[in-house]
Order: structure tokens, then sequence, then C-alpha cells
């Protein structure tokens, strides 16, 4: 049913252009063996308590830190983000595991009606048995955490299958959970092919899935799951806006917002990638933003001074060169950078991009680039802001700068996006739900509403006399 045995499948350093790594691609043997492990599994967690489940999500974070500078040096073998980015990723997963575990107990617990005479009345939220984690390569940890751990503590068990380009991550998570204490597999992992994955997908073994990637990723893994009456959470892509009112505080808006755009070289779904700054504002603007702009430092990813790593995939600097093309054919002017760039022959890096006068119909502004290309335009309102932020088929988050709260709320609630911000951008708090409007996906990762589609809810109806 599924695929035939394959040998090992092999990354590139994209920065040495040199192997990083080769694992396993994991046989029909392999796969049915994961699978009905993570069902016996599943079966095993049901019998543990919360409290318990807590404890050893806990004890397997322990091992997790304490292989952190591996795990980080890893990262940045594998996709090529700057060391010092790579182990703020492990401290920021860290964070999001503790909060899950801190807000697990109130959140999984029963809900209790309120008394009727003679009856008990509770809605109980039973585990959905094992959940398939589809994790992306931009931040192989932020978005595998996101499913692992909501979903242990919730009573299930989990394959993660990692991003092609980064394929050892999801090994890290099974290993921290072997050392845990709980019942055995848990947690664990397995490398496939695309269209392996997608039978995985249809596997009736399967109960959860929560893909994080492409768009049409997105619609992959949901054709996949066409025959199965199963949620299938998906978070997908971002052309993620922001506008700059004429109150806003000039200096450290651009501060925020060139870090928004070009942070881990752009390769984020909730990055900055177009501007819409007020006219009164504009040329301000720019010129604020150029000099930060031309700031950023290629190089060796794990030295200190490098501030923009190399992109990851080899095929995307040039399809980032073509964003740029099309901007220029359509108007827009390059300050500073658009070109593909290297280190004394080594990396595929794209220079840290500023672009002015962008219209709405390039790509820029309508497509995900996922690359450190920050494209902006004058707006002369905040109805002209609103109209062209909402003019997307995508939702992840938007980003209102102003001194004014009153107009930030405004505009939020008129923004059609999953995320909205006021003074930030790129930025994620696990104690509020990432979700996605439109094309940018469906369901609920993090904050209380996230145990919701790990969970389902049983009905408690008990009547105590007659």
């Amino acid at each position: 049913m599924l695929a035939s045995p394959m040998a090992n499948h092999t990354i590139d350093d994209p920065f040495t252009g040199e192997t990083a790594c080769s694992v396993p691609i994991a046989d029909d043997a392999a796969i049915s063996r994961t699978l009905d492990q993570a069902r016996e599994a599943a079966r095993a967690l049901r019998g543990v308590s919360v409290d318990e489940r807590i404890a050893i999500c806990d004890r397997a974070l322990t091992a997790f830190e304490a292989r952190a500078e591996e795990i980080a040096r890893e990262i940045t073998k594998q996709m090529g983000k700057p060391l010092s980015q790579s182990r703020g990723e492990v401290m920021g997963m860290a964070g999001r595991w503790r909060h899950m575990q801190e807000i697990a107990k109130a959140s999984l617990a029963d809900v209790v009606l309120p008394p009727k005479d003679g009856f008990e009345r509770r809605i109980a939220k039973e585990p959905l048995g094992v959940v398939l984690d589809l994790p992306a390569w931009n931040y192989p940890l932020l978005t595998a955490v996101n499913a692992v751990i909501p979903a242990v503590l919730a009573g299930n068990a989990v394959v993660v299958k990692h991003s092609p380009r980064t394929p050892l991550c999801g090994e890290h998570f099974a290993r921290a959970f072997e050392s845990s204490g709980g019942p055995a597999n848990v947690v664990q992992w397995l490398f496939v092919d695309y269209e392996t994955t997608e039978k995985i997908v249809g596997d009736a073994r399967v109960d959860h899935v929560l893909f994080t990637g492409s768009v049409l990723g997105g619609h992959r893994i949901q054709a996949a799951a066409r025959d199965r009456f199963m949620h299938v959470g998906l978070e997908l892509g971002g052309n993620d806006p922001a506008y700059v009112a004429a109150d806003a505080d000039l200096d450290k808006t651009v501060e925020n917002v060139v870090d928004g755009a070009i942070y881990n070289a752009g390769q984020s779904c909730c990055a900055v990638e177009r501007v819409y700054v007020h006219a009164s504002m504009y040329e301000k603007f720019l010129a604020a933003a150029e000099p930060l702009v031309r700031a950023y430092a290629i190089g060796d990813p794990t030295s200190d001074a490098t501030t923009l790593g190399p992109i990851a995939q080899p095929w995307h600097v040039k399809e980032l060169s073509d964003f740029i093309a099309d901007a220029k054919a359509k108007g827009a002017k390059v300050i500073a950078g658009g070109e593909p760039a290297s280190v004394s022959g080594k990396g595929r890096f794209f220079q840290a991009t500023l672009l002015r006068d962008v219209p709405q119909g390039a790509a820029l502004m309508q497509k995900e680039s996922f690359g450190p290309i920050l494209a902006v335009a004058p707006v002369a309102s905040d109805e002209e802001a609103l109209a062209r932020m909402n003019d997307s088929r995508l939702g992840l988050t938007a980003s209102v700068w102003t001194a004014d709260r009153d107009r930030a709320d405004r505009l939020a609630r008129q923004l059609d996006y999953g995320t909205v911000y006021m003074n930030r951008c790129d930025a994620l708090d696990p104690a509020l739900p990432w979700t996605g409007a439109k094309d940018s996906g469906r369901g609920v990762t993090l904050s209380a509403l996230g145990f919701d589609a790990l969970t389902r809810p049983k009905a408690i109806h008990f009547r105590l006399r007659f």
C-alpha cells in the first residue's frame, strides 16, 4: 500500500554546498511498524493522567535542552540560519513548550455545566489517538512543537515526518521522549517522500494531521485526506502587510519592520513582505530603512558577524530574482540589494533588498516571496491602506504602526487576518491562538484553543436518581 524500499535522503549545506546530512527513507515495513506502535502508545497514554503527561513532557524538555547546542548547529547546517538565530529558536521552542504545559491542566479539564437537580452533566475532552505532524523547514523546532507538545499533553501519540530540508529535527523530539518515563513510542519520527506522506495521511491508523508549509502543499494534504472523516490542520503561507500611519514613531517602526522582513533571510510565513506608508511619512521611511537594509552582513552562518544567512532551498534564489524583475518591470525601483550573492564563491545568498513604489499588481504584493525583500508603497489614507492590505488571497498576519490605539483597533476589526499586531510584527505569543484566514490555512495551534483540535468532546449525561 505504501512506498517501496528506498535508500537515503541527502541534503546539502546551503553555505558550503557539501553534504549536510543523510537520513534513511522509511520503507513499507518501517512505516507500518511506526503507525502500529503509535496506536499502542496512544492507547497506553489514555490511561495516564494530565498531571503525569505534563511531567512526561517536562522531562522530555530537559533531555531536549541538554542537546541544545548540537541541535542549533544542525539547524544551521541543514537550512543556513545564522547560528545565533538557531540558538534563539531552541530557546523560543522551550518557551512555547513550557507555556503549553502550564495551561494544559486547566485547558483539558472537563467543562462542568450548571447544576441540574438529579443530573450530572459534563463535557469531557478525549484524545483523538495518533497525530501526524508535518512541520516546515524554516523554523523546524517552532513549527514542530506547536503540534507535538499539545498533542501529547492531550493524550495523543505523535509521528513526526519533518520537511526534506530539515529531516534531522524530528528525531530530536522522539529521542527526548524516549527518556521521559512515559509509555514507549509516544513520539516517533520517520522520513518519507511527498507521495508516501500523502498515503500515510490516508491511513486509517492516523486520526489527525497538522501540516505547516505552502498553500500548494496544503491542497495536496487536504486532497490526501479526502476519503477520511478527520480534521486536517493547515498552517500555510503569508504575504503579510504592514501599515505605517502618519503618527507612527518613525525610528522604532523602521527598525522593527526591517527586522520583521529580513530576519531568517525573510524565510518566515509571518515575515513582513509589503509595507504601505502614509504619504506624509513615505520618503522619511525609505531614507531611514535604506541604511538598515544595507547593514545586513552575509557570510558563514556559524560566524557571529553574519546577520543574513544563505537561502535554504537550491531553486529559490532564481525565484527571488524573478520577483524583483517582475516588480521592476511594473515600475518599482530597487533602493538596496536585489541580487543573488556569494562569499568567496560560497553560499546561495540573496542580498537584503528594499524596493520603493511597488505597484499593487506586482507579484511581491500578491504572493509569498519567502526571501529578504521589503516592498514599499505610499498610501494617502487609512482607508486606502486597509483596502490594499486586504487585497490578498493570504491572511496570516498584518501589522499597524501608529500611536493611536483606537486606529489600530478600528483597522484590526476590518483586516482579514489571523493575527493583527499594533507596533510589532513577526512574533508569536503562545498564549494567543496561531491561525490564518483565507488561503493561509485553517485550524488553530497554541493557546488554550490549540487543544480543541487535538481532542473530541464527549458528553457525560448522568441521571443520578429516578
